[in-house]
C-alpha cells in the first residue's frame, strides 16, 4: 500500500477558531473499477486532511492497490477520527443514488428507495480481494429484471457481452423508461449517465462497486454515520442536525475546488485530492460549507423530494 504525506497544509491555509466547524477532518475518495491490483492512475486514491500531533491540519494521500485494502484503510482512518471525537466529512466521486424509478421498477421493498437500491446492489456485487468483480454481471441482471433486454445499462468489453448487456447503447430513453439522468445531471453538458458501465468517463461501475463499500461502512457505524442528502435532509446542515454523528458521506464532483499544481514529489492524483479537501476545509472555516448541503433557492419541491428520497445529489452542484 502506498501512502504519501503531502505538504504541510495548515500553514498556508491559516485555519482559525472564529467559526464553529461542522467537521474536524475531511476525506476524499476516488474509487476505481480496476479488475486487478493496481496503483497510480485509474486506481483507488484516498486523501485525508486531519490534525497532526501539533493540532495543525496536515494532508496525506493513500493509494492502496485493491478496493478491499482501501475499504479496510478507510475503516481504520474513520474509526480513529471517531475515537478522537473528530467528526469527518467523506466525499466520494461516484453517485450514491440512481435515477428515479429504479427501485419501483425492480419491485424492491421498503419505504426508502435509495436504501432499497443500496441493499439490492450490495447483495448482487461480488468483489474479490484481488479486484476481480462482477459489475458487468450486476448491470446485466438489473437489465434483465427491469426490461428483459440490454437496457438501461450498457457498455462492456466485447468478451463480456451478454443478451442483456451490450457494448454500445441500444436505444434512447423513452417516456415509460427510467430516466437517463438524475435531476442533478440534467442539462449538464458532457454528463455521463450512471447506466454507462464502460469507456471513458463511465461512472456506473464505480457506483455499483462503491455503494456496497459505503453500505458496509454505515453498517459498522450505525447512527454515527449519515448519508447526504438521504439521512441528513437536503438542506443547510446545522450542528444540531449532526448531534451524535461522527461521519457524513456525500457525493462530490472531482473538480470541487481550484486545481492545484503538484508539490515536489506529489502525483497529480494526490494533488487533486488535496485541492478538494483543502477547499472543503476553507469553506467550513468560513461558515459556508453548511449551505452547500442545501438545494438552490429556486429548486422545485419535486426535485428536492426526489433527490432526498432516491437520486441523491452532487455537493456543490
Amino acid at each position: 500500500m502506498i501512502a504519501i504525506r503531502g505538504p504541510e497544509s495548515a500553514a498556508p491555509l491559516s485555519y482559525g477558531t472564529q467559526v464553529a466547524r461542522l467537521f474536524n477532518a475531511y476525506v476524499a475518495v476516488r474509487w476505481s473499477t480496476a479488475a486487478k491490483p493496481t496503483t497510480g492512475p485509474d486506481s483507488v486514491w484516498i486523501g485525508v486532511l486531519k490534525r497532526d500531533v501539533r493540532f495543525r491540519f496536515a494532508f496525506e494521500a493513500h493509494n492502496p492497490p485493491t478496493r478491499a485494502q482501501a475499504e479496510a484503510l478507510l475503516g481504520e482512518l474513520l474509526t480513529d477520527r471517531a475515537k478522537r471525537r473528530e467528526r469527518a466529512l467523506m466525499v466520494v466521486d461516484f453517485p450514491l443514488g440512481f435515477p428515479r424509478g429504479l427501485a419501483a421498477g425492480l419491485n424492491l421493498p421498503g419505504e426508502a428507495p435509495w436504501r432499497a437500491v443500496w441493499d439490492q446492489v450490495t447483495k448482487m456485487v461480488r468483489d474479490r480481494p484481488d479486484n476481480v468483480n462482477n459489475r458487468f454481471g450486476v448491470g446485466s441482471e438489473i437489465n434483465r429484471r427491469l426490461t428483459d433486454g440490454p437496457f438501461p445499462f450498457w457498455g462492456c468489453p466485447p468478451r463480456d457481452t451478454l443478451t442483456t448487456l451490450q457494448p454500445k447503447r441500444g436505444r434512447d430513453h423513452g417516456p415509460g423508461d427510467v430516466p437517463e439522468f438524475r435531476h442533478v445531471e440534467e442539462g449538464v453538458k458532457g454528463a455521463n449517465p450512471i447506466w454507462k458501465l464502460y469507456y471513458n468517463g463511465a461512472v456506473g461501475g464505480h457506483a455499483i462497486l462503491g455503494i456496497p463499500m459505503v453500505q458496509r461502512l454505515k453498517q459498522a457505524r450505525g447512527a454515527g454515520m449519515k448519508a447526504w442528502p438521504f439521512e441528513t435532509g437536503f438542506k443547510t446542515i446545522s450542528e444540531n442536525d449532526l448531534a451524535g454523528v461522527d461521519l457524513v458521506v456525500a457525493e462530490a464532483s472531482p473538480s470541487l475546488g481550484p486545481a492545484m499544481a503538484p508539490a515536489p514529489g506529489e502525483s497529480k492524483d494526490a494533488a487533486s485530492l488535496r485541492s478538494m479537501v483543502e477547499q472543503l476545509a476553507r469553506l467550513d472555516e468560513a461558515g459556508k460549507l453548511a449551505a452547500m448541503f442545501a438545494p438552490a433557492k429556486d429548486a422545485a419541491a419535486a426535485v428536492v423530494e426526489t433527490a432526498q428520497a432516491e437520486e441523491g445529489w452532487t455537493l456543490g452542484a
